[in-house]
């Protein structure tokens, strides 16, 4: 077989699996270094297992490699040594003898066809599953010696590359969202510490607080223009009854004055306030700036409880974790944060100026301070009748009827004389006089006519004295009542258009506006600044991580350019130890990489032009049918960039050995969704890295490194997708700042639960079941050794051991109970992988295999 440029591979293995290390290629690596790297690959729970991939008459010169895997601990060995086709023994180290190692002999057998490194690529994949590397092992301890002749039949459940490039598509997509407005945010859609901050109330404890306090500029001003409004209305109460008009007790009310003064102390008293509020501004309130405001009159306390500037990132994160959890991609998120920035960001108290000369502007007191006229009567033709008729009345007395009766009309246009000499709209010295009517003219004219008319008609009808008396009598009752009734609603009216009490309205107004500017302006100032700064943060963070999921999320092909001079660039450079850099995603079964040479990796444009590289996402593949032969399987997925920047070759398109059986879907229903919800859930985890920072400084925020591990988490995400179709979990996150932040979010964070392979792939496990439920057969494996090798083996029925192996994904779900009832209860259920069959080992007979003690062993 060819030589391995690699040592250890993958550079990635899953959480838990065996970390693969090649010995093959020693010849063109430091082993030291080579083994260190095996050793520095994570492993968790202290588990340390290795499948070591070495030829099988080198066992025994790589003793010494063997021992180092155990220098930080125990350590489980699988060895899978590569024989050629004339070895006939086999010898092996005290290293590796069970129960802590085992060997697996395979010899190269290459299949017409089929690439021998084809034949290991899936067996490796295989043996690093945990469970099925443990299963295996304790195998390997129950047969001679401990090694065995593998024979397997497999089954593999996989995507179609369609498929797989549309399934990640949608779920970044899905991730990332499309570009939308900021739009808006309401008091009620944030948490309690920020609805303060856009509601623009004041907080319970500070309902008491006496913000401007009488002996202050402002105060005194506000006391002021109160009193004066407070002596407008006593006098207006004076001046509108009876005695406003009849007694002199209106006479020392100065309503034009009062209502004057009133409009004075309200133009002082905004005077004030617009000072305050160009004064003291800023995004920091600071002692200078309540030094400022005392002398101005506003008297500023101490930050309330309700809120801090401690508790804002915490209510930015909740906010964040409550929209995404409600299903909202990163760029609806961003947008929604963008506009919380924009309504809490301070933009001081000069901006309240505008709003304060809305409700006190020069036109409103223009307004206030006008002289309005005074006018009572009501109608004039209506007042002549009225007082024609009641003057009538009064004339039917006989005989004094001629004088009773034009004296009604004088007594009528008296009283509207004397309306207009105490008119309220007149200052008791002339100064301010609004004018008026009362219609005393009409009244003196209309009652001498009807006293005249109704002294005749008393004289014609000769009216008892009684009569004349009632009438007489009514007659003036009801001028007098007419009077002080057109006098009320005369001075009513006229209190209306001129409105001082209006000025306690604007009162209310200004104050209002200056407890709300003291509050958000002023005290909470800071708190603004450091909310609309983080969230401002968290909104670019967003964005600047969808950017980077929408960049690295592209296609492999339309995203990665080769670091080349010109179109014929040789193959990719290899570092002074001979090592190429390699991932996971090379370790295909359907790429053949492990040729040596230009041959191998294809020389010039004929290997890498033509649109070979477009060709591997091409959305104009044909459809794949679930029925595709090994040797119509579609090509390989791209995977991500391996991180260093080094290129490798573009897989090649293999057939299958006759041992695996792979069958393609389209992708289930449950695949997007569930890639959507890794891809959040990790997101979630790195947003827990930036909250520190921005509570220290929004605007330090490095979005490099959280850019960084969004790429990782990417790249993770995706190699899951390329090992098992995503049905394995991502690794556990040990590293929660603040785990209790999380617990909302457990549906999204917690992703442990799968859904089914078939709700993923698309493919039944029908077939994977019938193979499990199959009597034990071993015509229905493939033993990896040439025919010339059978007679190494042992034909002992009982001394073979099997291992069935199925992902636990394949088991899952409701509609997959009733399929797997009745298969063996020595089934393997690993956690990952895509793979499924029956792995059959076979010892050798009892001369084949030779133990090599210490001191025999020579140097590797």
């Amino acid at each position: 077989m060819s030589p391995r440029v690699l040592p250890v591979l993958p550079e990635r293995p899953l959480p838990g699996h065996a970390v693969c290390l090649d010995l093959r290629t020693s010849g063109t690596y430091d082993s030291d270094d080579a083994v260190r790297a095996a050793l520095d690959a994570p492993q968790p729970g202290g588990e340390r297992r290795f499948l070591v991939v070495d030829e099988a008459d080198r066992l025994v010169a790589h003793q010494l490699l063997y021992e180092r895997l155990s220098s930080y601990g125990p350590a489980h060995v699988v060895c899978l040594a590569v024989g050629a086709r004339g070895d006939r023994t086999l010898s092996r180290s005290l290293t590796l003898r069970p129960p802590a190692a085992g060997v697996l002999w395979v010899f190269d057998s290459t299949e017409d066809g089929v690439p021998g490194e084809a034949v290991l690529r899936p067996l490796v994949d295989v043996l690093s599953t945990p469970e099925v590397f443990d299963a295996v092992l304790r195998a390997l301890g129950e047969v001679v010696h401990g090694v065995a002749v593998p024979a397997v039949r497999v089954l593999e459940h996989d995507l179609t590359d369609e498929a797989r490039a549309r399934a990640w598509r949608q779920a970044v997509e899905g991730l990332t969202g499309p570009d939308v407005p900021a739009g808006s945010v309401s008091a009620e859609q944030v948490p309690g510490a920020l609805a303060l901050l856009l509601d623009e109330g004041v907080p319970r404890s500070l309902s008491g607080h006496q913000w401007l306090p009488p002996q202050g500029r402002a105060g005194s001003r506000l006391t002021a223009c109160d009193e004066a409004v407070g002596e407008a209305v006593e006098g207006f109460h004076r001046v509108r009854g009876p005695a406003g008009l009849l007694t002199g007790a209106g006479r020392a009310v100065d309503l034009p004055a009062d209502i004057e003064r009133v409009t004075e102390e309200l133009d002082r008293f905004r005077t004030a306030v617009a000072e305050a509020f160009g004064a003291a501004g800023g995004t920091r309130l600071t002692a200078e700036h309540r030094g400022v405001l005392r002398d101005r009159g506003v008297e500023l306390p101490e930050l309330p409880r309700e809120i801090s500037r401690a508790g804002i990132v915490p209510a930015l994160r909740d906010l964040t974790h409550d929209l995404i959890g409600k299903g909202l991609p990163l760029r609806s998120v961003a947008a929604r944060l963008s506009a919380l920035s924009a309504r809490t960001e301070p933009v001081g108290s000069s901006a309240r100026l505008a709003r304060l000369d809305a409700i006190c502007g020069p036109e409103r007191l223009r307004r206030l301070g006008a002289h309005h006229p005074f006018t009572a009567g009501g109608s004039r033709p209506a007042a002549f009748a009225v007082t024609g008729l009641l003057a009538l009345l009064a004339g039917v007395w006989p005989v004094l009827g001629w004088g009773l009766g034009p004296a009604v009309g004088v007594l009528a246009a008296g009283l509207a004389h004397l309306m207009l000499r105490r008119r309220p709209n007149r200052s008791p010295d002339g100064r301010i006089d609004g004018g008026g009517a009362t219609g005393a003219a009409p009244r003196l004219f209309g009652g001498l006519l009807g006293g005249l008319v109704g002294a005749g008609l008393g004289q014609f009808l000769g009216l008892p004295v009684w009569a004349g008396a009632v009438a007489a009598t009514v007659s003036v009752a009801a001028v007098v009542l007419l009077a002080l009734r057109d006098w009320t609603r005369a001075v009513d009216d006229w209190w209306a258009r001129a409105d001082p009490e209006e000025a306690w309205r604007i009162l209310r107004e200004i104050q209002a506006l200056v407890v709300t500017t003291a509050v958000h302006d002023w005290l909470f100032a800071e708190v603004r600044h450091h909310c609309s700064a983080g969230a401002g943060a968290v909104a670019g963070l967003l964005r600047g991580l969808a950017e980077t999921a929408d960049a690295h999320g592209q296609p492999y092909a339309a995203r990665k350019t080769r670091k080349t001079d010109g179109p014929e660039a040789g193959p990719p450079p290899v570092g002074e130890t001979g090592t190429a850099s390699w991932s996971w995603e090379d370790w295909r079964d359907d790429a053949d990489d492990w040729g040596s040479g230009p041959e191998a990796w294809g020389d010039g444009p004929e290997a890498w032009g033509d649109g070979a590289e477009e060709d591997l996402w091409s959305g104009s593949a044909q459809e794949p049918r679930a029925d595709r032969t090994a040797a119509q399987e579609p090509p390989p997925f791209p995977s991500p960039d391996p991180g260093d920047g080094a290129d490798g070759p573009p897989p090649l398109s293999v057939p299958a050995p006759g041992w695996l059986e792979r069958r393609y879907g389209d992708g289930g229903p449950a695949l997007v969704d569930t890639l959507v919800g890794d891809l959040v859930a990790g997101t979630v985890l790195i947003l827990d890295r930036c909250w520190a920072g921005i509570e220290r400084d929004p605007g330090a925020l490095a979005r490099a490194g959280h850019e960084q591990r969004l790429t990782e988490l990417l790249d993770e995400t995706r190699l899951r997708l390329e090992r098992d179709v995503a049905a394995s979990p991502p690794p556990r996150y040990e590293g929660l700042r603040d785990p209790d932040a999380l617990t909302s979010l457990a549906a999204f964070t917690d992703r442990s639960d799968r859904p089914d392979a078939a709700r993923l792939t698309g493919v039944a496990a029908d077939a994977v079941a019938l193979l499990l439920l199959a009597e034990d057969d071993p015509g229905r494996t493939v033993a990896l050794c040439g025919p010339e090798h059978l007679r190494l083996l042992s034909h002992d029925p009982m001394a073979a051991r099997q291992v069935r192996f199925v992902p636990e994904a394949m088991r899952r779900g409701a509609a997959g109970d009733d399929i797997w009832r009745g298969t063996a209860e020595d089934v393997v259920w690993t956690g990952a992988g895509r793979h499924a069959g029956i792995l059959r080992l076979v010892p050798l007979r009892a001369d084949v295999v030779h133990t090599v003690r210490a001191e025999e062993a020579g140097e590797p």
